[in-house]
């Protein structure tokens, strides 16, 4: 992959790789071919086999487990990348869970604790990595989190990851704003859909997928590596005058939908 834009330098945390065909891989993809440097987490032991081999084909130095729910862990991600580099340009945030059986059902038939643990892993986690990566950010930096056009129109089967989003979405805003004095940027990238492991819990994702294609402009649908060269250009000092933004990634469906 040639890279578009120059991240040498720079220095990035990539949540949310899942195998090598998530989003997050594909931005972790772009960031290094851009020259950024890459601590990478994993959700768990169980994931550590499919996540490791992507870490260490990007040359990433720091390969850490994270599960935002386990007291503790997210800390333990930023103490070691405070401990080794001292300080961080950018970080993504692809990471968005919902219970099973609450993802299943329609939005007011969803359980509390469902919900509100669908908002904890998915928006109010970015905030906590937001406030944690701030002192490291000394010189300015990129906060990206992955979101869906379902935050903004309501999208069969969807059902709770969609208020989810929207906060999520809303949260992006709040945070550039809280954080403009410190030179510090935030965007969501609102991708098209991709077939990757975590959209696979959503019913009749395939159904969802070709009617996309069906609408979109182009007839195309987006592809990792183009979703993960967006993610390079608003990690980088190009992108700077950017922020609280919503970015589109998704060949123009966004302008029919």
């Amino acid at each position: 992959m040639s890279p578009i834009v120059d991240l040498s330098g720079k220095r990035g945390l990539v949540v949310g790789i899942a195998n090598e065909h998530s989003i997050a891989s594909g931005c972790a993809s772009a960031f290094r071919a851009a020259g950024a440097e890459l601590a990478v987490t994993y959700l768990n032991e169980k994931a550590e086999p499919y996540v490791r081999p992507v870490a260490e084909r990007l040359e990433a130095p720091i390969i850490v487990p994270c599960d935002v729910r386990v007291p503790g862990q997210l800390e333990a991600v930023f103490e070691r990348i405070t401990a080794e580099w001292g300080e961080l340009d950018f970080l993504l945030h692809s990471i968005a869970y919902a219970p099973r059986d609450d993802l299943h059902t329609s939005v007011v038939n969803s359980s509390p604790e469902g919900f509100m643990l669908a908002m904890d892993i998915s928006c109010h986690s970015f905030v906590r990595m937001a406030r944690l990566a701030t002192p490291l950010m000394k010189k300015g930096g990129s906060l990206l989190t992955v979101t869906f056009y379902g935050a903004d129109r309501v999208v069969e089967n969807y059902n709770l990851m969609g208020p989810v989003k929207a906060a999520l979405e809303s949260s992006v805003r709040y945070i550039a704003a809280d954080l403009a004095s410190h030179n510090i940027h935030a965007h969501a990238i609102s991708a098209g859909p991709v077939k990757t492991r975590a959209a696979s819990g959503i019913g009749r994702f395939d159904v969802l997928m070709d009617e996309v294609r069906a609408r979109t402009p182009a007839g195309q649908l987006v592809t990792i590596e183009e979703i993960g060269r967006i993610a390079a250009f608003l990690a980088s000092d190009a992108g700077g005058p950017m922020t609280g933004s919503v970015v589109y990634a998704d060949n123009g469906f966004h302008t029919v939908a």
